[in-house]
């Protein structure tokens, strides 16, 4: 069973586009965030990736979520056992390349702090923050469901592109969970749609999208409501993750995890000699 249908009655809006929470869900004691990110480098470690294949990206993000990332959510004190992290397609910028999606039952704090920690070690430039079951969310997102067994990162970019062409502010990004998309409608420090839609737009538009796709069937599954935000860090102003490390706020974890980014990069290092990104 899909994923997002194990998490639908505790995740996902019942109903319309844009309906309310389910009622369990907001009940819950302990709401279910959602953590995307990538495990290939953007700052410190120089590679030359315009030649890189998904596989190859995907072979790395195996490697680190085998081994690392438990790790790095242990030293933020969450348990391993507590958080379930998939291997699958994530879109930026009309791209689809290997991300981590973790989910959990954490609160927003220890959210944020295993995003932190997690970017910090892999070293992105932002690691997303979501929970759609949140009554009180701003931000829309959309859920697109494909038969089961279908979402290949072929076809996810492939949908990517068809639905910027519908309208560009939908090529700003996805994530994916088994046979669904999700694509939220994030904002900025001003609180202003990245996608430059409001809401209600922003789902009409994919459901176009949705409607004039013809390499596959695919539906709008679920919309609704859900709080979200990046945590980050700008590495032109902050070369060693200063952000990052200013919002964990702990040197004895950051000192931790110091170790663990130095055994990302030894892994960086040895798999981008083999696959020549060096």
């Amino acid at each position: 069973m899909r994923v997002m249908r194990r998490l639908a009655a505790a995740l996902l809006a019942a109903g319309g586009i844009f309906g309310g929470a389910v009622g369990g869900a907001a009940a819950q004691e302990t709401p279910v965030h959602l953590l995307s990110y990538e495990a290939i480098p953007s700052a410190q470690v120089a590679l030359d990736l315009e030649g890189a294949t998904y596989a190859q990206r995907a072979a790395l993000t195996q490697a680190a979520l085998d081994d690392l990332a438990p790790r790095v959510l242990a030293a933020a004190g969450l348990a391993a056992a507590a958080v379930q992290t998939d291997l699958t397609p994530g879109g930026y910028l009309l791209k689809t390349n290997a991300s981590l999606q973790a989910r959990g039952a954490m609160s927003e704090d220890q959210a944020v702090r295993a995003a932190a920690a997690l970017g910090y070690v892999f070293r992105q430039w932002s690691v997303l923050v979501s929970r759609l079951d949140d009554a009180e969310g701003d931000t829309g997102y959309v859920v697109l469901a494909f038969d089961d067994g279908a979402l290949t990162p072929d076809l996810a970019q492939a949908f990517f592109e068809a639905a910027a062409a519908v309208d560009e502010g939908l090529g700003g990004g996805y994530t994916a969970f088994d046979d669904d998309m999700i694509f939220l409608n994030v904002r900025d420090g001003d609180h202003q749609p990245y996608s430059g839609l409001d809401d209600m737009a922003f789902a009409a538009k994919l459901g176009q999208a949705a409607g004039r796709f013809g390499a596959a069937p695919v539906r709008v599954a679920s919309a609704g409501y859900a709080r979200a935000l990046f945590v980050g860090n700008d590495w032109e102003a902050a070369p060693n993750g200063e952000d990052y490390a200013a919002t964990l706020d702990d040197a004895g974890l950051v000192a931790k995890l110091d170790a663990l980014r130095a055994e990302h990069t030894a892994l960086v290092e040895t798999m981008a000699a083999g696959f020549g990104w060096r």
